[in-house]
Formats: structure tokens, sequence, C-alpha cells
């Protein structure tokens, strides 16, 4: 019984002092993106999200088998002024996408520096996969500088690319998925695809087989289109909520 009892000891002190370096991070990167609003910044959420075949075909693959199917990585960003003015990019994730694209985040900069001026470019970070580290680990994590290179599926952010156009590259701790504007406009985009991806189906039947074609461009570009500048506030608005409410708990 000691044994068990000094093993939930130290599981809670371990557990304890993660939540510590958790919450460092996430006052870190709150104190420094409302030092660049302050600045006269302009805030964007960079990211991505997958969309699977069967989320656009309805398809359920059950029975106990495993089928490899297509997912398409769609890239996009926005913000209190809704989505930015930048062409959104769809890559396959398999084989076919295994080449960098440094050169669409220099698009992207360009863009948001002759629509919105200087901004603060946020970024998801990578979830760690490993929460049982030494916690001097953890610790140096929160002193590394927040700016290092992020690679999305095949967009590489660098932040001397952001910072050669006058922005700010900010990396969201993985853990703070909440202070997020962009995560909950890409479940608005899953459900609109759920619910609207007959009217953007065609059918072809000839001797032998049935085929279905999934107007694919269409169906991503109307259902960003629907995430309008009203949702993207009601989006950002809640963030900004969450934000004060932590800085004001733990500042």
């Amino acid at each position: 019984m000691p044994r068990l009892a000094n093993s939930l000891l130290k599981s809670v002190i371990s557990r304890g002092q993660f939540d510590g370096v958790r919450r460092k991070q996430c006052l870190q990167y709150l104190k420094g993106l409302r030092a660049l609003q302050h600045d006269g910044f302009q805030t964007v959420y960079f990211g991505e999200t997958d969309i699977p075949e069967s989320l656009m075909t309805g398809e359920e693959l059950g029975n106990g088998y495993f089928v490899q199917t297509p997912t398409w990585c769609i890239v996009h960003a926005g913000g209190s002024q809704g989505w930015v003015p930048w062409k959104y990019r769809t890559f396959l994730r398999d084989e076919l996408c295994t080449k960098q694209e440094d050169h669409l985040f220099f698009e992207f900069c360009d863009v948001v520096k002759k629509n919105y001026g200087k901004c603060a470019i946020v970024v998801k970070g990578r979830r760690q996969q490993d929460e049982t580290r030494p916690q001097e680990h953890r610790e140096a994590e929160v002193q590394a500088n927040l700016s290092t290179v992020i690679n999305l599926t095949s967009i590489v952010c660098c932040p001397e690319v952001a910072k050669s156009y006058g922005h700010k590259l900010l990396c969201l701790p993985s853990h703070c998925n909440y202070l997020n504007p962009l995560d909950s406009a890409w479940c608005s985009l899953k459900w609109f695809i759920i619910n609207n991806r007959r009217e953007f189906c065609l059918q072809s039947i000839d001797s032998v087989y049935s085929y279905q074609y999934i107007l694919l461009s269409d169906l991503i570009s109307k259902g960003i289109e629907r995430i309008n500048l009203s949702k993207w506030k009601t989006l950002t608005n809640k963030v900004r909520r969450w934000e004060n409410y932590y800085l004001g708990k733990f500042s």
C-alpha cells in the first residue's frame, strides 16, 4: 500500500508540474500576442485541416477492414476581418504530396501585408507525443523562442520570411486549441460538407459500372464562403473572452 500511495502521489505531483509548464507556455503566448496587438499588428490564424474522402462521399468503411482512402488537406487563414483574401490551397495527403512548397508562405505574407499591414500570424504548434518527459526538458521548451520554423502539410512557415514582410510568426501551444478560432471554422466547413455533399455529386451509369463524381472544389469553396464575416467575428470574440479570462486569472 505505501508503494501504491507513493506512486499515485508521484503521478499527481508530476501532473501538477506539467500543468504549470503548460500554463506558462499559454501565458507566454498570450502576452506576446497582446503586445503585438498593442503595437498595431492585425491577428490572423493560419492553418490546415484534413478532409477524408469518406466525409465527402458519405461512404462508411467498416466490417473490420482497413481501407486506405485519399485524404485532402485544406490550408487557409482568417481572423476578425473574415477569411484572408488569399486563395486557399488543397493538397492530397499521400505519396503525391511530398514536396514542401516554400514559395506559398512568401505569397501568403505578401497578401496579408497588402490587405492588413503588419500581422501577427498565429500557427498551431505540434502536439507533444510524450508528456512524461523530465520536467527540465519541458521547462526548456517554455524558455525556447516560439518563432521557429513550422511545417504544415506542404507549406513551410518561416519566421524570417514573416519578418521580411513586417509580420511576426507566433506558435500557439498545442494544448490551447480553444484559443484558435480557425478550428471552429474548420468544423463548420466539415458540417457543411456532410449536409450538402449530395448537391455537389454527379452520378453516371454505363452498362457495367456506376460512377459517382464529387465536385470537390465547388463544395469546399461554397462551404468556406458560408463562414462569413459575421461568423468570424463571433468566433474571434469568443476566443478574445477566453484570452481575457486566462490573463485575468493567471497573470
